[in-house]
């Protein structure tokens, strides 16, 4: 659902529209076009078009880096080849396509936009696979059939929800209900975003999750302060 470098100036679903300085969790997101399902379903149609053209399968969300930092943390911990996977507003699908690669042979991705799922429909053809399970799905309004996962991945959709300028508290909240619903007890939430702080999300998933790992990403010094531009946490489901 967003798209930017991890670490680096390209950012992800709005780093440029939080507002500091507030309580964790407070509702202190400046509404954005990137909040909307209207801006993803024109960004997903470009993109398609540009990979129906020219082949290009777009940005991988936060960069190489983060997908790479998850895959790592999954071989680590050694989760089965068959465990059932779900990406959170998957886009283009190219983590999914990793995955697959690797032997992962229980996977799906969701996304609310048509046209992100008929790009990482084509994208996941082209690479000749067909073990990755592809369905167009709102997160925040899930049909029935959606639970009992594993493990579920989110790269930027949170961040996104969280900029919607329709009661984006309240989505957020709904969020959390969703994510209850189609994980696993003691399966894992691995979230990547670049908008939310450690501290913040662990308010934010307070209830039903619990702190089971936070992934190291990249640092930056800037007027004599250091700190880290992506958060990469793993909860597990209580």
């Amino acid at each position: 659902m967003s798209a930017g470098a991890d670490g680096g100036g390209g950012g992800g679903a709005g780093t440029e529209a939080r507002s500091r300085g507030a309580s964790p969790g407070a509702d202190d997101f400046v509404p954005s076009a990137l909040g909307t399902r209207e801006h993803w379903d024109a960004v997903y149609e470009r993109e398609l078009q540009t990979f129906q053209e020219c082949g290009d399968t777009g940005e991988i969300w936060f960069g190489e880096e983060s997908m790479n930092r998850l895959i790592r943390w999954m071989q680590k911990h050694k989760i089965p080849l068959d465990a059932s996977v779900l990406d959170i507003g998957t886009g283009n699908g190219v983590f999914l396509v990793e995955l697959a690669k690797l032997g992962f042979s229980n996977i799906t991705g969701i996304d609310y936009s048509p046209s992100a799922i008929q790009l990482s429909g084509s994208i996941i053809e082209k690479e000749g696979l067909s073990n990755i399970k592809l369905k167009v799905e709102d997160f925040l309004n899930l049909s029935t059939k959606l639970t009992g996962f594993h493990i579920c991945i989110d790269k930027g959709t949170f961040d996104a929800i969280s900029l919607n300028p329709d009661n984006a508290l309240e989505k957020r909240k709904q969020y959390v209900k969703s994510l209850s619903r189609v994980l696993k007890v003691k399966g894992f939430f691995l979230i990547t975003s670049c908008n939310w702080t450690k501290e913040e999300l662990l308010n934010e998933f307070s209830e039903g999750f619990q702190l089971f790992e936070e992934l190291p990403t990249p640092k930056f010094s800037f007027g004599g302060r250091s700190g880290n531009s992506v958060a990469a946490l793993v909860f597990q489901k209580t």
